[in-house]
């Protein structure tokens, strides 16, 4: 198999800036086939990049014998159901984040991954950034000391922006405000530089926004190796992203962006981090700019890669899962108002 034909299940804002895109860029693939919850909406969409079938149900897109993948990027209760159904019929498959809300449905994905003996790709595509490896090389090469404590701050005004019929709008969906579309791409970057985490404490509520969802959000994390971390999110102010992580001998300070309501494909794909900063305990600091990069292509290029027979795709599956437990327990904080136990 020297090129792989996909099917995008998901016909809305993001399928249309960042997933179709990114997999018609790719020189191994092609989008063949959509599936959206509305048909006039998927129609558009593969009008407008060429795609040459329409399909009206998950189902049917996955039986098809002429795809080797589908992507996922529909409302996040949907993923786990979707995946299975994908991978029931031997397809590899990209799924954007959250991969689950919970433990168990993510196991469930995971196990019939493994039985399927397919590809399994996860859209925290911020991993995939040249910053984030830099930091995470500092890190392992001892360069910051000790690691005491890692956090992170992402917003945006989408929030103001939301009307009642939106799937956004429900605390099911998106439980804890920005949470799910923001924030588990924080959590999955302290997963990924600090190790496992083992507890945490969450306070989430509605402040301004005229939907029945969260706006304002907050996390404090203990990691496992002893670190402690925090999360902040906010939908309904300006748009603004930083991961910082401090250690004994300096810290690490990555800018950028959020994905904002309406903005261009390319912004979404290639600008999510700007200035960066490292501050030594002792002596000046050094600040730069991030090289550009679209970080879709990047985790797609992956994926498809893994797909082929290549690398593994670099997110492992066992952390896919911890993502998915510790958003459970940051949710099932934020309703008792204690701290929680990551399962």
């Amino acid at each position: 198999m020297s090129r792989l034909r996909f099917g995008v299940i998901g016909a809305g804002a993001f399928a249309a800036a960042c997933h179709v895109p990114g997999l018609q860029s790719h020189p191994q693939a092609e989008v063949v086939a959509i599936c959206g919850r509305r048909r006039e909406g998927a129609e558009a969409l593969a009008g407008r990049f060429g795609i040459a079938t329409v399909h009206d149900h998950p189902a049917e897109l996955c039986a098809r014998d002429d795809l080797d993948g589908i992507t996922i990027c529909t409302p996040n209760a949907a993923h786990r159901e979707q995946a299975l159904l994908a991978f029931g019929q031997g397809k590899h498959v990209f799924c954007e984040k959250p991969f689950a809300l919970t433990k168990t449905d993510a196991e469930a994905a995971v196990h019939a991954t493994e039985r399927a003996g397919v590809t399994l790709g996860l859209g925290y595509n911020r991993r995939f950034h040249p910053e984030m490896t830099k930091l995470r090389q500092r890190i392992r090469a001892g360069d910051l000391g000790t690691i005491l404590h890692v956090e992170s701050t992402l917003t945006f005004p989408n929030g103001l922006m939301l009307t009642p019929t939106q799937w956004r709008a429900h605390r099911d969906e998106t439980p804890c405000g920005g949470l799910t579309p923001m924030g588990v791409h924080a959590v999955d970057g302290m997963i990924d530089l600090c190790g496992p985490i083992d507890q945490v404490y969450c306070q989430s509520f509605r402040r301004v926004v005229a939907v029945d969802a969260d706006d304002t959000t907050s996390v404090l994390f203990r990691m496992k190796a002893g670190m402690s971390g925090y999360l902040g999110t906010m939908t309904a102010t300006g748009p603004g992203f930083s991961f910082q992580v401090y250690g004994s001998k300096g810290w690490v300070r990555l800018e950028g962006t959020t994905h904002v309501a309406g903005a261009s494909s390319e912004e979404r794909r290639t600008r999510l981090f700007g200035t960066c900063r490292f501050q030594p305990a002792k002596g000046p600091a050094e600040v730069w700019q991030a090289d550009t990069l679209d970080v879709t292509r990047a985790a797609l290029e992956a994926f498809a890669s893994a797909a082929l027979g290549g690398a593994a795709y670099p997110i492992p599956l066992d952390e896919m899962v911890h993502g998915a437990a510790v958003t459970e327990a940051i949710v099932r904080s934020a309703g008792s108002r204690q701290a929680e136990r990551v399962p």
